[in-house]
């Protein structure tokens, strides 16, 4: 991550282990630039991380936040900016006794995603940038904005369509070459 990237970094074992802490991240201008460019989005207009870290247990820790974002990106089709409101709620839980799903080159999907290692430190602006990052939409679209049908082919050869990939397109072609074209009732 870069160096002008906003930082608010907890050491949860410096934090009182009976009560609750809340944060608030609300980065200047120069802060969210800095957060659009290492997400490699256009801009981020406003954003807003309200964090309460719970401790539970003896060691372990939840962080429960709600995430609101207004974020600027290119338009996949027209390049137009296209601007999205985000608002995500997000969980985490910090365990102490995390131990890393064992397996070769495939492992199952733990049951509780949520569920993390317990870290030294936390720094709030990586959670809140991951959970960004996973809620920007993948593909956005300026209003309006459809996709034309691409159609590359070698020359002197019919361009295989969209429509010519559908399960029916053979069998109405084969209809019609028939002489059965039309649908009138007989």
């Amino acid at each position: 991550m870069s160096s002008d990237l906003p930082s608010e970094t907890l050491r949860l074992a410096d934090l009182a282990a009976r009560d609750v802490t809340e944060r608030v991240l609300e980065p200047d201008a120069a802060g969210r630039a800095a957060l659009a460019a290492e997400l490699g989005i256009e801009g981020i207009r406003k954003f807003r991380f309200a964090v309460t870290l719970t401790p539970r247990g003896k060691a372990d820790w939840s962080l429960d936040a709600d995430l609101g974002a207004t974020v600027v990106q290119a338009c996949v089709v027209t390049l137009d900016p296209v601007t999205t409101r985000i608002d995500e709620r997000i969980s985490r839980r910090f365990l102490a006794d995390w131990s890393e799903p064992e397996g070769g080159t495939e492992i199952e999907m733990p049951d509780d995603e949520t569920a993390e290692p317990l870290p030294a430190t936390l720094d709030l602006y990586e959670v809140a940038l991951e959970a960004l990052a996973l809620a920007l939409p993948p593909y956005p679209r300026a209003d309006g904005v459809e996709m034309d049908e691409a159609v590359f082919a070698e020359p002197g050869t019919e361009p295989l369509r969209d429509e010519d990939l559908k399960p029916f397109a053979g069998l109405k072609d084969l209809k019609d070459r028939l002489g059965g074209g039309g649908d009138e009732e007989k």
